[in-house]
């Protein structure tokens, strides 16, 4: 009998294994698809795709020409699911990302005409350049998975993501993202220029075509969705949940911090963890996926005070600092 128990648990630990382990082998495909059009970012491309699966949303900030744009579009091209693109503008309305209700004249009744934001994968490219009130449309989307038109509510699709991008450097003609905008994104990464070496690649690649063409989908809406319903169950412990909580709590104490992170710093922060410890093919998170996660999770959700700012304390500065003063938890699995 003991020898029949035996069995069976072994069983069930080499098929709990292998789920895992196949997990980690799609987000590496995908992973490996993205790196063929960009190159030499392979940090970035993985935090971008553990947003995805963490179901959160992602905004990409860098000078313009490193790929910001280009990122986007390989992991859309990566997921055989549906796309769309906004090109901001300071003329563009609500309703253009949102969709409108248009009186049918044969019909005689309304008939609704989705907006650009009905797409699994949605492409923000230069968020700033929107009005406020256009900026706004997204708050709903981006926190409920919903759009709400007349009073009607719509579900948006699973997955669903906005990836959107921002040039900090020019300032003409745009409109910073207010903090609550800020706030519902979950990660925000910097391309940064390629070495030397990479750039001298990338030039190759280019001149015999253009590399995003040559890609094609490596999984689809459904596999997506599968993973994330797996790196959902990724286990955390309750001191490694302690530890989120600290972090994010010990930011709204720092000196320099005029707005500390928000409770859904913690949760965007929880879920960020899940997902990465899932790509490392591991059903619990360790210390070193929030230590990792810290700064892209939460430096763009607090705001220091204009004396720090003054002397050139930066929100990533701070975060780093928070994170090393804040006592790391000995791993455990329960």
């Amino acid at each position: 009998m003991d020898d029949l128990l035996s069995g069976g648990m072994g069983l069930e630990l080499r098929e709990h294994t292998r789920e895992w382990e196949s997990f980690g082998a799609r987000f590496r495909q995908i992973e490996e698809n993205v790196e063929r059009v960009v190159r030499g970012k392979n940090a970035e491309i993985r935090l971008a795709l553990v947003a995805l699966l963490a179901e959160g949303h992602l905004l990409i900030e860098d000078v313009p020409g490193v790929g910001k744009t280009m990122l986007a579009k390989a992991i859309a091209r990566s997921i055989d699911c549906s796309f769309r693109r906004i090109q901001f503008t300071p003329d563009m309305l609500p309703t253009d990302i949102t969709g409108v209700n248009v009186f049918n004249q044969e019909r005689g009744d309304f008939e609704f005409r989705p907006g650009a934001v009905f797409a699994n994968i949605v492409l923000g490219d230069e968020i700033n350049r929107a009005s406020p009130k256009t900026q706004s449309a997204l708050l709903e989307c981006m926190e409920e998975r919903q759009v709400t038109i007349d009073a009607e509510t719509r579900s948006l699709g699973t997955p669903f993501m906005v990836i959107a991008t921002q040039n900090p450097v020019e300032h003409e003609g745009t409109y910073p993202l207010p903090e609550a905008q800020l706030d519902r994104f979950m990660l925000r990464l910097s391309i940064g220029y390629p070495s030397v070496e990479v750039e001298a690649e990338i030039l190759e690649t280019h001149t015999a075509g253009q590399p995003l063409t040559e890609i094609g989908a490596v999984t689809d809406a459904h596999g997506i969705a599968g993973m994330i319903e797996l790196a959902r169950r990724v286990h955390v412990a309750p001191t490694i949940r302690d530890y989120i909580v600290r972090i994010v709590d010990a930011t709204r104490n720092h000196p320099d911090v005029y707005l500390g992170g928000s409770p859904r710093s913690s949760i965007m922060l929880l879920r960020a963890a899940r997902a990465y410890a899932a790509a490392d093919e591991r059903d619990y998170v360790i210390p070193d996926d929030v230590k990792l996660l810290g700064v892209p999770a939460l430096a763009h959700r607090i705001i220091v005070t204009a004396d720090a700012a003054m002397t050139g304390r930066s929100a990533p500065v701070v975060v780093q600092e928070v994170l090393g003063q804040v006592d790391v938890p000995v791993a455990e699995r329960s």
